[in-house]
């Protein structure tokens, strides 16, 4: 999913179902300063590769989240993983924290969470 269309699904997924154009462009597109037709495109888009369903009210068309926001970001974590750091999460933490130190509470965190795991 390209930025644009994730910045969509965020406001998707902020939102109680069903969205609006107007909704979208009420609380992204006038920031982001895109025309109605931007964001009409992006909407549809989104339809077609199974993110969103859309029904047709009167002569708005509403949209309705198909993906939950945990399972995509699962998702492109995952791919993230994988595709960046060679599947290894001991990897990305490495990459993330190589070059500073964790402070004591941060590694009491992050081995917590470690020994949550195994169990």
């Amino acid at each position: 999913m390209g930025e644009r269309a994730a910045e969509v699904m965020k406001v998707v997924w902020a939102n109680e179902p069903p969205i609006t154009n107007s909704i979208v462009m009420e609380q992204l597109g006038a920031a982001r300063k895109w025309k109605p037709q931007v964001s009409i495109a992006l909407l549809l888009r989104l339809v077609e590769r199974g993110f969103l369903r859309t029904e047709k009210v009167g002569k708005e068309r509403t949209y309705y989240p198909l993906v939950k926001k945990e399972d995509y970001l699962k998702f492109e974590t995952d791919n993230f993983i994988k595709r960046v750091h060679d599947n290894s999460f001991f990897n990305m933490i490495n990459t993330l924290y190589g070059g500073s130190k964790l402070s004591g509470e941060e590694l009491s965190e992050l081995v917590n969470w470690a020994k949550e795991r195994r169990q």
